[in-house]
């Protein structure tokens, strides 16, 4: 055994796990290099070429072949990786090097590779910026077909007894998570990723503890070393000692205890000690994760970020296709209330796959400016989300609001989307609530004609805290200055849910915030009763608010408020 090693990483899927390591063996990009003569050209294209369609045809075969029980985003994630292989950006810019450059096959698939991430790099969306790792991923899927190592994964033959499997990897891609699902396999711990990564998204779905970005794990683990993964606090020990060893295990065991206690809570109303009724939401991405809210038990859904079901792909989705998985979530919630939120895209992200990078893509055209710039576009996606209100409460979540024309001028392209429906002859519900987020600061502050003007408001915390602040959440070289705890940041929250209170309107909030169990009563204190967040951490915040005194937190926190002082979570 080695010495003990300590890392620390970005925990994605809360837990604990020790176990025994298995190295994916790497699909290095350190390929070999060398020019081609004007006669090798079509034979090294045609090999690029040939290459990339195997590829292609491995994961249309898995694609086909996923197990009834398979993780429901798998067929999405793997849909992806095939638009990438089949897209021109990557094959055709590959043989224009080829031809022109003379580069051998390898070396102008990671050259274009590479441009292509760093494209997905500038990006301002996390989701999008972390679809640089797809790029990176299909390469080296290309690059296998290349060399004859078709896998990456550890051999069939490994065993480690009756110890639980932890995979260390540099990466690991969708069609590899999926071959890894039938193994004894407890973690996984990778040198790359983020929390939008594919390997998080999986992991989750899979509820399996997972610490990503820890640097070069890879290159100093070895297979069959012992590992202890902390998903909540994203620590990792390699070859632990005796006694850190049984402090985890104690810790482990606590963990278990703690989680089924919660389970108990799952049908348990979210009521305060003092009788304040509390409604817990879910944030989904995706249709079929509704099943997973309900069964979480999420009074609603908070937040159907509807801009997953354009991403992904060449084309457009169509009215029908929108409400089609709009409705089947309203269904799902059996008349619990659904906010589904009009296309957040725009500025550094298009849907077409081209990407065009503004000067600065957080104050561009996106969001709500992209769909009034876009009218035809935004027509079809709120006449699906009205069809979708005749099956269940559909609430209209307008994003990045900033000006009551833009809200105006929402107002009146529903009005122009119902007469459409009604000219056809198509049920919608009659009355559809309309409201929007609260992530720019002007909104926030000059909050009273929003209120007045719109049915509820949804806060989101991270673009908020973002702007109000001027941190980008996405670059590691100030996201020590990204504070949730900024007595500003608080004092916009204060202010919105204030005004809801004053006119009766639902706010709730959206953003990582909500989910954070650590700041429950601190959200509590500051008046909010409605919290939307992953599914997975509905049970966490439940326990705080039943263990919470409302009255007594609003105390303590607007004494804080008013002071300017920084709230101490410790103290609540």
């Amino acid at each position: 055994m080695g010495a003990m090693l300590c890392l620390q990483g970005l925990g994605v899927v809360k837990g604990f796990v020790i176990g025994r390591a298995v190295v994916m063996g790497a699909a290095a990009l350190e390929v070999p290099h060398y020019r081609i003569s004007s006669d090798e050209v079509a034979a090294e294209t045609e090999r690029l070429r040939s290459a990339l369609r195997a590829a292609s045809a491995d994961l249309d075969t898995l694609a086909e072949n996923l197990p009834e029980d398979a993780p429901k985003e798998m067929a999405a994630l793997l849909s992806v990786h095939s638009m990438l292989l089949n897209d021109p950006m990557l094959e055709e810019a590959a043989a224009v090097l080829i031809a022109e450059r003379f580069y051998n096959a390898e070396w102008a698939l990671t050259t274009q590779g590479q441009l292509l991430g760093e494209q997905f790099a500038l990006m301002e969306d996390e989701y999008l910026r972390e679809r640089g790792a797809d790029v990176r991923q299909v390469i080296e899927r290309v690059l296998r077909v290349m060399t004859g190592a078709h896998s990456a994964l550890p051999a069939d033959g490994w065993d480690a007894g009756d110890d639980t499997l932890i995979v260390v990897a540099r990466d690991i891609s969708p069609a590899d998570m999926l071959k890894l699902r039938g193994g004894r396999f407890g973690g996984f711990l990778t040198d790359l990723g983020g929390p939008t990564s594919h390997t998080a998204i999986v992991a989750r779905s899979m509820n399996v503890p997972a610490v990503l970005g820890l640097g070069n794990i890879r290159s100093l683990v070895r297979d069959g070393d012992t590992l202890i993964a902390d998903g909540t606090s994203g620590a990792v020990v390699v070859n632990p000692s005796p006694q850190v060893l049984l402090e985890y295990r104690r810790r482990q065991a606590a963990y278990a205890d703690e989680r089924a206690a919660l389970e108990l809570l799952r049908d348990a109303p979210a009521i305060t000690l003092d009788g304040v009724n509390i409604s817990l939401e879910a944030n989904i991405e995706l249709p079929e994760e509704a099943a997973d809210a309900l069964a979480a038990g999420a009074d609603a859904i908070g937040l159907f970020r509807s801009e997953f079901l354009f991403m992904g792909r060449s084309d457009l989705p169509s009215e029908e296709e929108q409400y089609q998985a709009y409705t089947s979530v309203v269904k799902t919630m059996n008349g619990r209330p659904v906010t589904i939120r009009t296309l957040d895209i725009g500025a550094d992200k298009t849907l077409d796959g081209e990407t065009t990078v503004a000067t600065n893509p957080a104050l561009g055209l996106r969001a709500i400016r992209y769909c009034l710039a876009n009218p035809e576009l935004f027509l079809t996606q709120l006449r699906a989300l009205l069809r979708a209100s005749a099956h269940g409460p559909v609430r209209i979540l307008l994003p990045m609001i900033a000006h009551m024309h833009e809200v105006k001028a929402a107002y009146r392209a529903i009005a122009i989307a119902k007469e459409q429906l009604i000219a056809r002859g198509q049920a919608i519900a009659t009355n559809v609530q309309v409201g929007a987020m609260v992530e720019i600061p002007a909104i926030a502050i000059a909050i009273e004609p929003f209120v007045e003007a719109l049915d509820f408001l949804s806060i989101g915390t991270n673009d908020l805290i973002q702007y109000t602040l001027a941190v980008d959440r996405g670059d590691s070289e100030v996201v020590d200055l990204y504070d949730p705890m900024h007595p500003a940041v608080l004092r916009l929250i204060s202010n919105t849910i204030n005004a809801g209170e004053r006119t009766g309107k639902h706010v709730a909030i959206c953003g990582e915030m909500a989910g954070d169990a650590a700041m429950t009563r601190m959200l509590l204190g500051l008046g909010l009763k409605a919290f939307s967040m992953h599914p997975q951490q509905l049970l966490d915040v439940k326990k705080e608010v039943r263990e919470s005194h409302t009255n007594a937190l609003r105390n303590k926190v607007a004494s804080a408020l008013n002071r300017a002082q920084r709230i101490d979570l410790n103290d609540l």
